[in-house]
This record gives C-alpha cells, structure tokens and sequence, in this order.
C-alpha cells in the first residue's frame, strides 16, 4: 500500500501573481500548500520536509511591498532544502543568480555572451568613476532589484555628479549597483524567452516606449510613481502596451538554454534586446520568477501553466510503499 502523497509546497509572496498557478492544481486535484515566503520559519535541524517538492516563486521585488527580508531568507532555506534531500524548484543556484545582477553579467560573460557595458559598485561615491569609462547615456541599476525597480538613467557626467553630491542615488537594499551604458534597442522592443526544463517554451517582443524603465516584460507589471497604487498589467494590450510572440533564431534560443543550464534554473525567463547601432544580441537579465504572460492562451497559443504543473508531476518522487505491520512480517518469515 502506498503512503500518501506528501503536499507540494507553493513558496511564494505576491499575492496575486500566482493565482493561474494555484486554479491549475486545484483543477488536477493535486495536494498542496501554500507558504507564506514574507513570514517564514524553518527549523534547521529538521531532517525530513513536510513537502514532496517545494516551489520557490520568491520575487526579487519583493522589497517594493516591504518583504525585503525574505528575499535574503530564501537563500538559507533553499540551502536547508538541499541538504536534507527535498526537491526544490529553482533552488539556492537559481536564487543566488535571480538576486544579483552582478552574478548575471558574469555569468554571460562565462559563457562568450554580449551584455551592455558595466561596472560594479557598492558605494555611491564610485558612480562617477564607473561613468567616466562609458558612453552616455547611462543607467544605474540597484543589483537587487524586479519590474524595472531601482533605474536611474543620466545623459551627462555632470548630471551623475550632482547626483551623486546631493546624495540622491540609492544603491538598494544589497548597496550594489550596476552602472551600464543605455543601449537603444533596435524597433523599440526588447525580448523575453521563457524556459522550462531547461527548454525553450515561448519568447515575446515587448514593445517600450523607451520613457520608463519600471517594466518586467513576462507577466508586464509595471510599478507606478505612487507606491500605494501598485499593480500589474497582466491584462496587457489594453493596458498600452503591445506584446506579441516570436520565435528567436536558433542561436539565441541556443544561448538561453545554456544561461539557464549554468543557472540551475528549472522556470525562468531570459530577457535581451538588439543594439540599434550594432545589431549584437545583448542580454541583460536572468530572471527564476515567471509568472508568465496573460491571456497566454490568444498570446502564445497554450497555457504556459499546464505545462508548468506537467512538470512539477514529474519531479514527484514515486509514492513509498508502507511498511508492513512487524507481526505480519514475522508471520510471512516463518512461513517461507
């Protein structure tokens, strides 16, 4: 007889982004529970989870609804996971990757891939320095960041300078940033390539206006001025802004299998666009959170969620058989 089915274990913190994901398992059947990932507690010393599989859906924007805590909380309990054998999807390399840019443009730069020209910093004051080795216009990006949070463009040095004088730049919640030249992408679009399994699922052009930099392509949510009017534009084309599947060249389809392989990444999204001036692919963010694009069914054709629970049933581990009453045993011993 087999034991039952331990629950599968949604590790999530946006309140709404998960919803298809939540309606699809319900629709199968399929046991499981969801984890609060903002107001989490693991003991250490535990050595068996309470859950077949976990899936980590933790946002690197959390930060934005005052969750910051949890994105650093994460790290350490992927890391629990591992060790006692349970099934994480996109685990602690996935997660190490998703919050640090910096770790994403060497990882492009690992493997031979063209990202726009950066430095590094983790203090306000090298800002300038960085800048003068670049070509303007510039963008500063905080290194942990989501839905386009944390991008200061500047045309001039003198403009970075003052900036930088009057202490009006914040590096965010790591005080690391990025500081990279702007690249002007060719048509006014860029690109997201979605991954699972480490295989090409479906990629978009995002058509920008080139005036805002508060866009995460995939599931397009947008972060307004005003905090407290946050929401996301899952309801896409009639929100303004034009989204239409592609299928990439090979290469490039190529390239996104190998980041995400070198990532560890089981679900995620590739983003790149094409330099106006050059025409070289240029990719700038790895992401392990797709929530995927809406009415995904009119948009790419199938619904990217059905496909994701297909693969989260077979990463199950089998059932366990049940142990036999000792009695029992003994009985059937005697009688071979």
């Amino acid at each position: 007889m087999a034991q039952p089915q331990k629950p599968i274990g949604i590790y999530y913190e946006h309140p709404e982004w998960f919803k298809p994901l939540f309606a699809e398992l319900d629709r199968r059947g399929l046991p499981y529970e969801k984890i609060d990932a903002a107001h989490h507690l693991f003991d250490p010393a535990e050595t068996e989870s309470r859950y077949s599989l976990v899936v980590n859906r933790m946002s690197s924007s959390a930060y934005l609804r005052g969750h910051g805590q949890g994105i650093f909380h994460t790290a350490g309990f992927a890391t629990h996971l591992e060790r006692i054998g349970t099934r994480i999807i996109n685990g602690s390399a996935a997660t190490s990757i998703e919050t640090n840019k910096a770790r994403q443009l060497s990882l492009f730069a690992s493997l031979g891939l063209k990202y726009p020209k950066s430095f590094v910093v983790n203090h306000a004051s090298r800002i300038a320095d960085a800048a003068r080795q670049l070509q303007f216009p510039i963008v500063v990006k905080v290194n942990i960041g989501g839905s386009g949070a944390g991008i200061i463009r500047f045309d001039t040095l003198e403009g970075v300078e003052a900036a930088v004088a009057a202490n009006q730049i914040d590096l965010g919640i790591d005080q690391t940033a990025l500081v990279q030249e702007y690249v002007t992408p060719r048509g006014g679009n860029i690109h997201r390539v979605e991954t699972l399994d480490g295989k090409f699922l479906y990629a978009m052009k995002v058509f920008t206006t080139g005036e805002s930099f508060n866009l995460c392509p995939a599931e397009i949510c947008q972060i307004p001025e005003e905090p407290a009017a946050e929401f996301c534009l899952t309801e896409a084309p009639k929100k303004g802004i034009q989204v239409e599947a592609f299928t990439p060249p090979a290469e490039v389809i190529e390239a996104v299998e190998r980041i995400v392989a070198a990532a560890k990444i089981d679900v995620g999204g590739i983003e790149y666009l094409i330099d106006d001036q050059t025409g070289d692919v240029l990719f700038y963010d790895v992401n392990a959170l797709s929530n995927f694009v809406a009415d995904a069914v009119n948009v790419v054709g199938f619904d990217p969620y059905a496909r994701f629970v297909d693969y989260l049933e077979s990463q199950l581990p089998a059932p366990a058989a049940a142990k036999a009453p000792v009695a029992e045993a003994a009985v059937a011993s005697v009688t071979e």
